[in-house]
C-alpha cells in the first residue's frame, strides 16, 4: 500500500522520491532504528521493503531484481553492524558493475561527538569500494538523490553510498522543483578514429569479438541501441565469432553458429580459445573488462603482430592487456558507426570456428552416467529454454558457465569479478521476486548452501518458487582440487555431509535428494509444479570435478 508522503516532504521522502523516478519499486535489507524513517520513506514513495536475514544476501537479492528491470538495486542497512555485514557484496557491486543504492543510517553528526556506541565512519568504510559516497543534508537533498542515481547508472555502473543521519531523515526540506540532470548520450569515436577503426575491419581474414560486462550494462539504457541486436547483426554481417565473458554470457545466443560462448576462469577452455584468438588478425575488445578473466588473459595477444581495438564505457587502466587502439564510446553505437561503409569479406575459411565449437563441445561431454556435469547437463536439458540461472563461486561455477548455453543476455547470474560465495540463492530470489511466471534456478556448492541458508525463510514468505540445486559433495571442492595440484595436504576443505532437502522442507518448501539422472529429472519435473520453493540436493564425489574444468 502506498501512503501519501507528509508535505513538506521529509529529507528521506525526498531521495525516495527520487529512487522512484529511477524505477525502484523494490528495496531489501534488515532494518534498526536509524532506518525506520529511511524505510517508512521508501514504502510511501511506492518501494516495498522486502525483509532479509542478512544484509550480504539483501544486497545480491537487489542485483537479481536489477538484472529483471534495469533500475538500481536498493540496500538499507543500519548502524554499524548492518552496514558492514553488506560491505562485502557492496564491493561486488563494484567490481561487476553494478547499480546498488546503498542507504545506511547512522548517528547525526553533533551526537556523534559525544556518543560513541555503534558510531563509526561508515563514508570511510565504503569509500574504496563504491562509485561516491554522501551524507545526506536537508539543504542539498534533492541534490544528492539526483547525484546518486546518475553516478550509479552512467558510464560504468556502480554503487553509491548514502549516509542517512536519523535527526535528517526526519527533518521537512522545502518543497522545490527536483533538480535533475540530463543523463549524457551516448557516444562514438571521432571521425578519425573510426576511418583507421574501419581500414583494420577491411582488412581483416581473421577477426574475432571478446565481449564483456560494459556492453551488457548498456543494455538497460533505451536510449542505447539494442546491444544483442547490434551485436548479432555485425557478427553476421562481418562473419565474426563471438567470445563472452561470464557476465556477458548470452548477449550473442549460444546456439549461435558464431557463438564461442563464455570464457574467463576454465583452464580446459582456454586451452581451445587463446590458440584461437592467437591466430586473429583483428581482435575487438567489446565493453571488454579483464577484471572478470583469470592471469592467462594477461597479455593474450601479439602486440605488433595482431591488431587490438578496445571499445570501452570508460579508459581502461587495469595493465591486464595494452591495446592498438583504446576507444571510449557506447558498445552498440561504436560497433554500428564501425561497420558503416565497409564491405564484408570471407573470414576464417579454414573451419577453425566450427573446429573449435566441436572441441569446446567434446571439452566439456555431457554425457556423464552422473557427476557434476550430469547435473547441469540434465538440468539444461529439462529446463525451459528461458530458464534464469545463477551460481555461486566454485568448482560448479567454471564448469556450469562453460556448459550452461545462455539463450538471451543475463540469462547466468553470478560473481564474475569478485569471485564471493553465497550469492547464487538471493541473486535468483530478486530475479524471482520480479519476473516469477519464469523458471528461474540457482546452483550453489554445498558450503555457498550453508552461507546464506537462513535466506529460505525469506524465499518462503515471498512464496517464490525458485529452484535451489545444491552439489552435495561435503567439500570446498575447487580449494580441495588447488591443494592437491599443489601436492599440500587437504587442510579446512572437507565437512560433513548434510541433508539440505530435509532443510528445504524444514523452512517451508519442497526437498528432495537426488543420486541419479532420473531422480534429478523426477525432481526437477517436480519443482516447475511446486506452489513452493524447492531445494534438489544432487549428491556427488569427492573428487568429481577432476578433469572437467
Amino acid at each position: 500500500m502506498i501512503h501519501t508522503p507528509p508535505s513538506p516532504p521529509r529529507a528521506a521522502d525526498v531521495l525516495a522520491a527520487r529512487l522512484y523516478d529511477a524505477g525502484c519499486r523494490h528495496a531489501f535489507g534488515m532494518p534498526g532504528g536509524e532506518v525506520l524513517t529511511l524505510i517508512d520513506a521508501l514504502e510511501r514513495a511506492g518501494i516495498a521493503f522486502i525483509l532479509c536475514k542478512h544484509e550480504n544476501a539483501a544486497a545480491f537479492m537487489a542485483e537479481g531484481a536489477w538484472h529483471r528491470t534495469g533500475a538500481p538495486g536498493i540496500l538499507v542497512a543500519t548502524v554499524g553492524p548492518g552496514a558492514l555485514n553488506g560491505v562485502n557484496a557492496v564491493a561486488n557491486a563494484h567490481q561487476d558493475r553494478v547499480p546498488l543504492i546503498v542507504l545506511s543510517g547512522c548517528v547525526d553528526a553533533d551526537e556523534a561527538q559525544t556518543y560513541t556506541h555503534q558510531v563509526l565512519d561508515q563514508t570511510q568504510v565504503f569509500r574504496p569500494i563504491t562509485k561516491a559516497t554522501f551524507t545526506l543534508n536537508t539543504g542539498a537533498a534533492y541534490v544528492i538523490a539526483d547525484k546518486a542515481v546518475g553516478i550509479a547508472t552512467e558510464g560504468r555502473p556502480g554503487p553509491v553510498h548514502i549516509d542517512v543521519p536519523i535527526t535528517v531523515a526526519v527533518t521537512p526540506v522545502t518543497p522545490e522543483i527536483p533538480v535533475r540532470r540530463a543523463m549524457a548520450s551516448p557516444v562514438v569515436p571521432a571521425p578519425a578514429q573510426l576511418n583507421e577503426m574501419r581500414a583494420h575491419l577491411a582488412r581483416a581474414e581473421r577477426p574475432i569479438l571478446i565481449v564483456g560486462v560494459d556492453a551488457l550494462t548498456q543494455g538497460f539504457d533505451p536510449r542505447r541501441t539494442d546491444m544483442a541486436a547490434q551485436l548479432r547483426a555485425f557478427t553476421e554481417h562481418f562473419g565474426v565469432p563471438v567470445i563472452t565473458t561470464y557476465k556477458a554470457k548470452g548477449l550473442l545466443t549460444e546456439d549461435h553458429p558464431l557463438s564461442l560462448g563464455g570464457a574467463g576462469l576454465s583452464p580446459k577452455a582456454d586451452a581451445i580459445l587463446l590458440p584461437l584468438v592467437q591466430r586473429a588478425d583483428l581482435i575487438i575488445g567489446l565493453g571488454y573488462d579483464p577484471i572478470e578473466m583469470r592471469t592467462g588473459w594477461r597479455d593474450f595477444y601479439f602486440p605488433g603482430i595482431q591488431t587490438m581495438i578496445d571499445i570501452t564505457a570508460e579508459p581502461n587502466h587495469h595493465y591486464m592487456h595494452q591495446a592498438t587502439m583504446n576507444v571510449v564510446g557506447d558498445c552498440a553505437a561504436t560497433l554500428a558507426a564501425l561497420a558503416d561503409g565497409v564491405e564484408p569479406r570471407a573470414t576464417w575459411d579454414n573451419g577453425e570456428i566450427e573446429q573449435a565449437k566441436s572441441d569446446l563441445a567434446s571439452a566439456f561431454p555431457s554425457d556423464d552416467d552422473w557427476g557434476p556435469a550430469a547435473v547441469i547437463d540434465t538440468c539444461r536439458a529439462i529446463l525451459p529454454r528461458d530458464t534464469l540461472a545463477s551460481a555461486d563461486s566454485g568448482a560448479h561455477r567454471i564448469l556450469l558457465s562453460q556448459m550452461w548455453h545462455c539463450y538471451e543476455p543475463r540469462g547466468l547470474m553470478q560473481s564474475s569479478a569478485l569471485c564471493t560465495m553465497g550469492c547464487a540463492i538471493p541473486l535468483a530470489m530478486g530475479a524471482d521476486l520480479i519476473e516469477p511466471e519464469r523458471t528461474i534456478v540457482s546452483f550453489s556448492g554445498d558450503a555457498g548452501f550453508l552461507m546464506v541458508a537462513g535466506e529460505l525463510t525469506t524465499a518462503a514468505e515471498l512464496g517464490l518458487n525458485t529452484i535451489f540445486v545444491v552439489f552435495v559433495d561435503a567439500s570446498l571442492a575447487l580449494i580441495e582440487l588447488k591443494q592437491r595440484q599443489r601436492q599440500l595436504n587437504n587442510t579446512g576443505v572437507e565437512f560433513a555431509k548434510h541433508d539440505f532437502a530435509a532443510m528445504g522442507r524444514a523452512f517451508g518448501g519442497a526437498g528432495h535428494t537426488v543420486t541419479t539422472r532420473k531422480e534429478l529429472e523426477t525432481a526437477l519435473h517436480a519443482a516447475q509444479s511446486s506452489d513452493t520453493f524447492t531445494v534438489i540436493a544432487a549428491v556427488i564425489e569427492r573428487g568429481s570435478y577432476d578433469g572437467r574444468i
